[in-house]
């Protein structure tokens, strides 16, 4: 086998490799003897197919198959001997005619282009330095949690016959619906309790309703939807003869042993600590996400060096990819939707670039410090994504037993918090104490 290497050009490495096609033949030879005992054809014995025989039916098959395993192997060992970390699969292009290879007429010959690994040494987290911000769980938190617990359990009380019904107010109803001036069915109730603004009844209805008084009668108009579920009644307008019984104020539940019962807790006590160690818990991820972001943003900045531009453009792909999908379902960030497209590829090839240095940093970091995913960790972050599929917990499982790649997309975001987590141990870290409001103050996270 000879190898040259052409000139590297910034991370990108190329081989021209050439193994002589009578190296081949040997290989082929060898790997036909082998096969030998364990072929069956007809009219010989088991085992006793004459190596010729083996060659004419077979030859052309066996020489595909050993042309892809020296492929495979020469390409590891020009990796290898050459100390080349690959910062992605290696780009193989063959340059001989296949069908004459494979035929024995002539050498293997194929390129190698790889892009590598960028060398570079990760700043030491010794000499990093960091505040982390903190704040304190007050009762006024806690009071706030819950306060927005009675929100969504409102009652509804009766209010003086002259009061106009308001947005957010509950009447009390009967009504009969006519579609050219006939009943249909499903188009009456009597008694029924309607939240104005609440959406729940066909377009343009419970706004009519607005300023209604009790004791009121009128005539709704409006038009059911195009895609109404009752085809007969789809894009037909209708007039509901309503009569008002009432008109209810909402009030907010009271915080008692009552409204604890109703989320599944004996008293009111039990709840308020329940609460209170989920915000506990929402600050000290809070200040952990923060601790995170200023430590990414150091990193960023501490190290300069060349990326390899095929990551680079996958993960701008994906990206783009995501962006795209925001903009069709009309979920684009507001200031991105100012953009020009040529502003936003090129905001997001900065946050690709990023992306691809702090993983890189990471990944050397963590090497440095010799990090490993133990299996209990991977078994653990199975579980835990299975579990957000409530019902196929074990169709997810058996996905990832059978698809390495998709554990291998776990394994990372494991590797890169014990990274963090090594930082924070090792770094010199100054502790602050802030209001509630600076803490969950918004960033532009990346």
């Amino acid at each position: 086998m000879n190898v040259k290497e052409l000139k590297p050009k910034g991370l990108s490495r190329t081989f021209e490799i050439t193994v002589d096609k009578a190296d081949l033949e040997t290989k082929l030879a060898a790997k036909i003897k082998e096969m030998q005992p364990k072929v069956s054809l007809k009219g010989f014995r088991p085992g006793k197919v004459p190596i010729t025989h083996i060659r004419k039916m077979f030859g052309q098959s066996i020489m595909n198959d050993v042309v892809q395993e020296v492929v495979t192997q020469t390409t590891q060992n020009t990796l290898d001997e050459n100390k080349i970390r690959p910062a992605g699969q290696p780009k193989i292009e063959l340059r001989a005619n296949g069908a004459e290879v494979t035929s024995g007429k002539a050498d293997l010959q194929y390129t190698i282009a790889v892009e590598t690994i960028p060398e570079f040494e990760p700043v030491d987290p010794k000499t990093l330095k960091f505040t982390r911000l903190g704040c304190d769980l007050t009762d006024e938190h806690v009071d706030e949690r819950l306060a927005e617990l009675t929100k969504d359990q409102l009652s509804y009380k009766k209010k003086a016959k002259t009061a106009k019904a308001k947005k957010d107010d509950a009447v009390l109803i009967n009504f009969v619906g006519r579609v050219d001036g006939d009943a249909f069915d499903g188009g009456a109730m009597e008694g029924h309790q309607l939240v104005l603004g609440s959406n729940s009844f066909i377009p343009g209805f419970e706004e009519q309703l607005i300023g209604a008084k009790a004791g009121d009668k009128l005539d709704v108009t409006v038009t059911f939807p195009k895609e109404y579920q009752v085809e007969d009644l789809a894009n037909k307008e209708a007039v509901f003869e309503t009569e008002v019984l009432e008109v209810q104020g909402a009030k907010p539940a009271e915080l008692d042993d009552e409204l604890a019962k109703k989320f599944g807790f004996d008293d009111l006590a039990g709840l308020k600590d329940v609460v209170s160690k989920q915000a506990e818990s929402e600050l000290e991820t809070q200040v952990r996400m923060k601790l995170k972001r200023a430590i990414l943003d150091d990193l960023d900045t501490k190290h300069d060096f060349d990326l390899p531009p095929n990551m680079v453009e996958a993960e701008f792909s994906n990206i783009w990819k995501q962006v795209e999908q925001e903009k069709e379902a009309g979920q684009l960030d507001e200031d991105d939707a100012k953009k020009s497209d040529k502003k936003l590829k090129a905001d997001y090839k900065k946050i690709a670039e990023r992306r691809v240095r702090l993983g890189l940093v990471l990944a050397e970091m963590g090497a440095k410090a010799e990090i490993q995913i133990t299996n209990e960790e991977l078994q653990q972050a199975m579980v835990a994504e299975a579990r957000r599929y409530p019902g196929e917990e074990q169709q997810v499982l058996e996905f990832f037993q059978k698809n390495p790649d998709a554990v291998a997309q776990l394994r990372a975001p494991i590797f890169e918090e014990k990274v963090v987590d090594l930082i924070i141990e090792t770094a010199k870290i100054t502790d602050k104490k802030v209001d509630r409001d600076e803490l969950f103050k918004e960033d532009a996270f990346e």
